[in-house]
């Protein structure tokens, strides 16, 4: 029996579907014993933070720490591990000041793709070391979320993997737009026929095929709101533990008229993931329009500290006019549409608030340019919330709505 040759190559670990990530022990420079631990205690909080993400892939504690140490070769750690991106950092303390430095590096070809720095008083340790713990944690998933897009959007769209489909689908998704709508359509059912088993696809499909038919008019008839449900449904059927999935499958329940099973989904998929930016804004929604209008800013306020620059920041702002509208602070909800405006001019639902608002604040000439503009841009859109509305209105916030529209000039 031949024994095992010495100094054999170990076998590559294969990459997982979603984006891997490894959190090496940060690195002491102080000198100082007490702040090793300090600076161990930050590392182990980032894996266990990030691993309430449903979206990533996170090497375990044990397998990061014996790197503890040493000088690495990130490329090499991407390949022991089997991660795309590893991150690192590094703590220094002078006087009564600590710096905390931390990068997340692409492991293959040694990219950075984020990194920051913190200075900081250090006078309670632990609440220090939960608040740099949140502040790196929230910047890594956005982060690894666009970089996964990027190398998505580089592959030609017929060698797509089942992630790579639903990368570019979520990227069109996010831009909310009619025609990029259509192209997340098809790259989510493109991800569904390469799997039928990735959940991603089916909650993606769900929420482009909703976007088609109440918010850009591209189907008619409207898509059966109970095949919009199913394919949500599917989702989280598929993996239960999937937050994302859990808290779209919310939304649209909620906008389909089921109001406390949405609810319970998304407040579901903050138990689970409670640092995910889309749950919270999913929850704003909730609550605006369930009676809650200033709770439900509270939520989106939350959305926006913890992804600050994402895509949907644009679209958001709609609803966050409506939860000013709402609370009957009409100037900032006219503030809020007219943000809305500005960062996503293609999506309809930005203009709707607007003449609504104005018509409330008395300034009728300038709310019936809005009107008409948010008639144009949005004709469908209109018809569906105004003309013929559906849900989530309840009945005295439709009515509140309409009251806004009116002082504008609408005779509907």
């Amino acid at each position: 029996m031949r024994s095992a040759r010495v100094g054999a190559a170990e076998p590559l670990l294969a990459l997982p579907d979603k984006p891997s990530v490894a959190v090496l022990p940060f690195t002491d420079m102080s000198g100082d014993p007490e702040q090793e631990f300090f600076a161990d205690g930050i590392a182990e909080d980032i894996i266990t933070a990030l691993s309430r993400y449903p979206s990533l892939f996170v090497i375990a504690r044990n397998s990061c720490f014996t790197y503890k140490g040493r000088a690495v070769d990130v490329k090499q750690v991407g390949r022991d591990l089997g991660v795309r991106y590893v991150l690192e950092g590094s703590l220094r303390k002078s006087g009564n000041r600590i710096r905390v430095t931390a990068q997340l590096v692409e492991a293959e070809t040694g990219k950075h793709v984020w990194a920051e720095r913190y200075d900081r008083d250090l006078v309670d340790i632990f609440p220090l070391q939960d608040e740099i713990t949140e502040a790196v944690t929230i910047a890594i998933a956005p982060a690894v979320a666009g970089a996964e897009q990027q190398r998505a959007l580089r592959k030609l769209p017929e060698s797509l993997d089942a992630w790579a489909a639903y990368q570019r689908g979520l990227w069109h998704l996010m831009k909310f737009t009619a025609d990029d709508n259509s192209a997340a359509l098809r790259f989510f059912q493109q991800a569904i026929d390469i799997d039928p088993t990735f959940t991603g696809g089916y909650w993606g499909l769900a929420a482009a095929r909703f976007y088609a038919s109440y918010i850009f008019p591209l189907r008619d008839p409207l898509e059966s709101p109970s095949s919009i449900e199913a394919l949500a449904r599917r989702a989280v059927a598929l993996d239960g533990s999937d937050a994302e999935a859990r808290s779209w499958l919310g939304l649209i329940l909620f906008l389909l008229g089921d109001y406390k099973g949405g609810l319970a989904e998304i407040e579901c998929a903050l138990v689970l993931s409670s640092n995910l930016a889309i749950a919270h804004a999913h929850l704003g929604f909730a609550l605006i329009w369930s009676g809650g209008p200033k709770e439900g800013l509270a939520a989106f306020q939350r959305c926006f500290r913890l992804d600050p620059r994402a895509p949907s920041v644009g679209a958001h702002l709609a609803q966050v006019a409506a939860g000013h509208y709402h609370s009957r602070d009409y100037e900032a909800a006219v503030g809020a549409a007219e943000h809305a405006i500005r960062s996503n001019p293609d999506f309809p639902l930005n203009y709707f608030w607007l003449p609504a608002a104005l018509g409330q604040l008395g300034c009728i000439a300038e709310a019936r340019e809005a009107l008409e503009k948010a008639i144009a841009i949005g004709p469908r859109l209109f018809d569906v919330y105004v003309r013929q509305p559906v849900a989530p209105f309840r009945p005295e916030d439709y009515a509140h709505m309409l009251e806004g529209m009116r002082k504008a000039g609408w005779n509907g």
